[in-house]
């Protein structure tokens, strides 16, 4: 396996990992809140943090391989 197939790898667990959290996040919150009448702008606020999050990692681990 190439250096290039580990960190493609490891970016995909990394990702998986920010999606499975973020799920768990948003079912936690939406525990928590139940009655509490909060919009969901804060829903749409958090998927586009994790969003950002997770284009932020995979440029950097995604470097230009020009050969």
């Amino acid at each position: 396996m190439g250096i290039k197939d580990q960190f493609q790898d490891k970016s995909e667990q990394w990702q998986q990992q920010a999606k499975q959290k973020a799920e768990q996040a948003k079912q936690q919150g939406q525990r928590g809140r139940q009655g509490q009448g909060q919009g969901p702008d804060r829903d749409r606020m958090r998927d586009e943090e994790t969003e950002r999050l997770q284009r932020e990692e995979q440029e950097r681990l995604d470097p230009d391989y020009d050969m």
